[in-house]
């Protein structure tokens, strides 16, 4: 299976990479910005990995992305990237550039690589997409993070129409929404804060990265008729 992960050398995205690589069937091509060096220690520890430099916010390197898509053919997409920082303020003291600044650089890119995604796999009759949410949109979004929670809404929202909308071509498009997990993306959380979350954890411990990857995985050889879902990845602390 030919793969191309977004964001996919550090964090949750390094470990989907690495357990999708582990398959040697499987060839894994991954997008990042500023972790060079992570992506050249993938390459070289998994000869079936590959890196793209991309950064979202550049015409040309977008254009280099969809043309590497044009010429590989791949058979799916795990669209995990966030291109801008969280920004953690209430939601009434950020100012609206906030908000177009992360809807320029986080989703407009994702639609397009996805659009680009789903018009080659229309034409091949089949093709896997899924995609990293985050599992505060089951409940009440954390206090600070109104822009970061509506923008994966908004990209769940979609996600079910590529699913309803591309069934019948044999494509699939399902979410995963993770609960907190340890990774770059949270590393300053007050360590009061993530002891909290442990200790009140079901399991009293916190999600890993490699379970994420492992879901990852399930969803990329899952059956069609498994379409259009959200998988929550948080021990039953909460339940749709």
């Amino acid at each position: 299976m030919k793969i191309l992960i977004t964001g996919g050398a550090s964090g949750l995205g390094e470990a989907i990479t690495r357990r999708l690589a582990q398959n040697a069937a499987n060839e894994v091509w991954f997008t990042y910005r500023s972790s060079a060096m992570k992506a050249q220690e993938l390459e070289r520890e998994f000869p079936n990995a590959r890196g793209i430099g991309c950064d979202f916010t550049k015409g040309e390197d977008m254009a280099t992305l969809l043309k590497r898509m044009d010429e590989t053919g791949f058979d799916a997409l795990v669209n995990n990237a966030i291109s801008t920082p969280i920004t953690k303020k209430h939601f009434h003291r950020m100012g609206l550039e906030v908000f177009k600044d992360g809807f320029a650089q986080n989703i407009l890119p994702t639609i397009e690589i996805t659009q680009r995604a789903i018009t080659k796999f229309r034409e091949k009759k089949g093709g896997r997409i899924v995609t990293v949410l985050t599992a505060t949109l089951a409940g009440r979004p954390p206090a600070g993070y109104a822009e970061y929670t509506a923008a994966k809404a908004y990209i769940h929202s979609l996600a079910k129409s590529w699913a309803a909308e591309n069934a019948v071509y044999g494509i699939t498009s399902n979410c995963i929404s993770p609960g907190f997990m340890a990774t770059k993306l949270t590393s300053d959380t007050d360590e009061r804060i993530v002891e909290h979350l442990t200790s009140q954890h079901p399991l009293k411990r916190l999600l890993t990265t490699g379970e994420v990857a492992e879901a990852v995985e399930f969803f990329l050889k899952a059956p069609l008729h498994i379409n259009g879902t959200n998988l929550l990845i948080n021990a039953a602390s909460e339940i749709l």
